[in-house]
């Protein structure tokens, strides 16, 4: 086996050309059989097998910096820069990140999960190294997609002004760039990127430099004359028009074709751009049929590609589905979304109604402004975006939407915990970006029949509204979650109601072992034993975000086995609280636990805290995620690290109530 000999890139350059076709089968057979059991970017990683090849044929890595743009296809990458072994560790908790890692090896120059960064990225490693006479090609590996992004188009803009040896692969496997055809384009395009090419025109370009007074009006002219010169046999485009030569486009999965191009384009001087050309999903018939479908998925099934589905609805498909029937009765509803029609479950909402969506692509600032611009034209605008993604467009919320106060509502899917993608993909910092924000809306919604009801509130508003709920399964519906949406409310949820199905009695029986008294004091384990002697009930109140819902409630359980009346108060909304209805459930109660699954810095469960303290009620804690950036993991192993899981919130709310 050629894979498992591969320890570094230099290994790699030892085989011949015979073998590379080979391994590139390899590879393939690997990603298929990890992504299978594990899950993860399965269509754009078998796409780049042959183009990451060459990459590391041709350049010195880590002397050479290859830079991959969002970093989900980096997993030939990882596997032949030394982390072939752990490549079945992909994406668990423990194992090596589906993304490119700083700590995990010197051959990943940057920690990347967001599209459009990788030029800018490059660019400034450049000006470094070369500030500090240090030599060392950059490539930066960007796809088609992620070109559409606004901070790609900047950092273009910047490279080619400055001139530096930049090199950007732009992979295109889905948006149609203009190609440059026939034999003379092909030809030209050759001649380009040769040495001798470049070594005349550096001449010329020197030579008329030299000439006093009149250099300026010379070199104008040039200029117009090689533009004329192209135009005559190939199509100027967009990259030579920023002062990029271009090259392309070629046979991405030509390992010699592409190796002897990148051999020539790194003698060049100044920026340039290579055009590749690849399949998505290529060696597997499932993903390449269906590319948007593979792009990120869970387990499945080898044979013939089959997810496995459950039978409990999905937030994204509760949303994907309220849309329809909201839609259909109010024609004023439209939906943007950035690139991510699939994975927001807005797809449904396009076939349905076609004039009334709109994919902008990578580019959520403008998906934003463009929703103010519909909400100000009339309409009731959608903005559905993971919530990590929202990041970047934070000053459009603030300026564009709240500002002027337009009703333009923003679905952030994957909110709070998100499984197996890490650090750059948790949806932790929404709550405390967009609380301080001011006539913003917040709403955190519990169910599926919760969700309908808060989608179906937001659009009855006259300004801008968020709904924020996570990748995980809709807990059960509870009855009381079928109350009508008020202004500032939460939903207060008796524990009765959750527990009828446990034939619970609080007989003073209590269950050994189930909430450890582990911190206790001695006094205080004492205290809790004549509790249980005497039938008395402790009684407590978990005050959460919607989406801890499930979590809360299997602590409530444990805490009612232990003879604590557990109630819970869902905040559907994280702004304008009703802070006094809170306080009178709060009241009389031996503790109080803030759960939120954002940082607790800026957070709701923090700002709470603060009131009831102000009150004088201080039997309270605040369960919320740490300021720190948390690895993949399932969701359940998340929480159970950040002590958000069940166990860790019942203990929690035990100390609590049975404090000094």
């Amino acid at each position: 086996m050629l894979l498992s000999r591969i320890n570094s890139p230099e290994d790699l350059k030892r085989l011949s050309k015979v073998q590379l076709p080979l391994l590139s089968e390899e590879i393939r057979k690997k990603i298929i059989e990890v992504v299978g059991k594990n899950g993860g970017h399965l269509a754009s990683n078998l796409g780049v097998v042959e183009l990451t090849i060459a990459l590391h044929r041709v350049f010195n890595s880590p002397e050479d910096a290859i830079i991959f743009d969002v970093s989900h296809q980096c997993y030939v990458h990882k596997m032949l820069t030394g982390r072939y072994e752990k490549f079945s560790t992909i994406r668990k908790k423990d194992g090596i990140s589906g993304f490119t890692r700083r700590t995990e090896s010197p051959h990943d120059f940057f920690d990347n999960g967001h599209a459009s960064t990788s030029i800018s990225q490059g660019l400034g490693l450049l000006a470094a190294w070369e500030l500090q006479k240090k030599n060392g090609k950059v490539v930066a590996v960007i796809g088609d997609g992620a070109l559409s992004g606004g901070l790609a188009l900047e950092a273009m803009n910047h490279a080619g002004q400055l001139g530096k040896n930049l090199i950007v692969v732009l992979n295109d496997n889905k948006m149609s760039i203009s190609p440059n055809t026939g034999a003379v384009s092909k030809y030209l395009s050759k001649l380009t990127m040769s040495g001798f090419y470049q070594n005349i025109r550096h001449k010329i370009d020197l030579a008329v430099s030299k000439i006093p007074n009149s250099s300026r009006h010379i070199g104008k002219f040039l200029y117009r004359f090689k533009r004329c010169l192209k135009a005559l046999f190939l199509c100027n485009n967009f990259f030579t028009d920023l002062g990029f030569e271009y090259v392309g486009p070629l046979d991405g999965h030509d390992i010699g074709e592409l190796e002897k191009v990148f051999r020539n384009v790194k003698k060049l001087k100044g920026p340039v751009v290579v055009h590749v050309v690849t399949k998505k999903g290529k060696g597997y018939s499932p993903a390449e049929n269906d590319p948007a479908a593979f792009h990120g998925i869970g387990p499945f099934l080898i044979s013939d590609g089959q997810v496995e589905h459950f039978d409990t609805m999905s937030f994204t498909e509760c949303f994907s589905q309220s849309m329809i029937e909201l839609a259909e009765k109010n024609e004023k509803i439209a939906a943007i979304t950035a690139a991510m029609a699939k994975g927001t479950g807005l797809d449904a909402f396009a076939r349905h109604f076609p004039d009334r969506f709109f994919d902008v692509g990578i580019a959520e600032e403008h998906a934003v402004t463009f929703a103010s611009g519909l909400a100000a034209g009339g309409l009731k605008p959608v903005v559905a975006v993971y919530s990590t993604f929202m990041q970047r467009a934070v000053d459009q919320i603030i300026h564009d939407v709240a500002l002027p106060n337009l009703p333009v509502v923003f679905c952030l899917d994957r909110a709070g915990i998100v499984p197996s993608d890490g650090e750059t993909h948790q949806g932790m910092f929404d709550i405390a970006l967009l609380r301080p924000v001011p006539g913003l809306k917040i709403l955190s919604p519990a169910t599926a029949e919760d969700l309908k009801l808060c989608l179906q509130w937001a659009f009855s508003q006259n300004c801008p509204v968020v709904l924020r709920y996570p990748k995980s399964a809709c807990p059960t519906e509870l009855k009381c979650f079928s109350r009508k949406v008020e202004n500032g409310r939460g939903v207060y949820v008796s524990c009765e109601e959750f527990a009828l199905n446990l034939s619970l009695k609080f007989d003073g029986s209590g269950f050994e072992g189930n909430v450890p008294d582990e911190g206790a004091s001695e006094d205080e384990r004492t205290e809790k034993k004549s509790v249980k002697k005497d039938g008395k009930n402790k009684s407590m109140l978990f005050v959460a975000t919607g989406s801890m819902l499930s979590e809360v409630i299997q602590a409530s359980r444990s805490l009612m086995i232990e003879n604590i009346q557990a109630d819970i108060y869902s905040l559907r909304f994280l702004t304008d609280l009703d802070i006094d209805e809170i306080f009178s459930l709060a009241e009389g109660r031996d503790g109080v636990v803030f759960v939120e699954d954002g940082v607790r810095s800026g957070g709701i469960g923090e700002a709470l805290e603060q009131e009831f303290f102000k009150r004088g009620f201080r039997r309270t804690a605040v369960k919320a995620l740490p300021e720190s950036f948390l690895s993949q993991g399932t969701r359940s192993e998340i929480c159970e690290a950040t002590g958000l899981d069940p166990r860790s919130l019942a203990e929690c709310a035990y100390k609590v109530v049975y404090k000094k």
